[in-house]
């Protein structure tokens, strides 16, 4: 599916830049939406939220913008992208954890690695599918047939959810079938 830094843009029905967001945001500054006169929607592909971001300015300003926001905070390691945060255990937790080597911290990294692992590999199903039906809420909520595409969607019945989103504009379609991971 996709990167957890990736995102879509939209000018109405008209997809400008799917891809990092540093790429999203030099089509849009590039004008590629202004051709199509309607709203622009930026989604985070991970999870098809809609976010805004501040495009006033050159490129340059708008990235610097969203760097401070995006910026990790001092605790933890930030040059290595590492943030600290707190974490309740029961005693035996701690106990265990500092038995581990590296470290409670590496312990904990290499848990949550491996659980992250083996979620992708046993169900990569519902987070696409929640992805795919937040984006569809948004851009085709009003359109012919979105209810029974919907629960073709929720019931993994990928073949009649793209019998139902046939006729919708390609770039939607093309979307969503790309965040369920369906062929086009």
């Amino acid at each position: 599916m996709t990167d957890a830094h990736t995102y879509a843009a939209f000018a109405g029905e008209h997809l400008v830049h799917r891809g990092p967001l540093v790429d999203v945001l030099a089509a849009i500054k590039l004008g590629h939406f202004e051709r199509h006169d309607a709203q622009l929607l930026i989604f985070e592909n991970e999870t098809g939220r809609e976010v805004d971001f501040d495009l006033r300015g050159t490129l340059n300003q708008v990235l610097e913008r969203v760097h401070a926001r995006t910026a990790p905070k001092a605790a933890g390691r930030p040059k290595l992208g590492v943030e600290s945060r707190e974490v309740t255990l029961l005693p035996r937790h701690w106990a265990w954890l500092e038995l581990q080597p590296n470290g409670a911290s590496a312990a904990l990294r290499r848990l949550v690695d491996s659980a992250t692992k083996r979620d992708r590999r046993e169900s990569p199903g519902p987070a696409r599918r929640d992805a795919a039906y937040r984006v569809m809420a948004v851009l085709g909520g009003n359109r012919r047939g979105f209810e029974e595409a919907s629960r073709a969607l929720f019931a993994d019945d990928l073949e009649r959810f793209r019998a139902l989103t046939a006729r919708w504009p390609k770039d939607i379609r093309s979307h969503l079938y790309w965040l369920v991971a369906v062929d086009a």
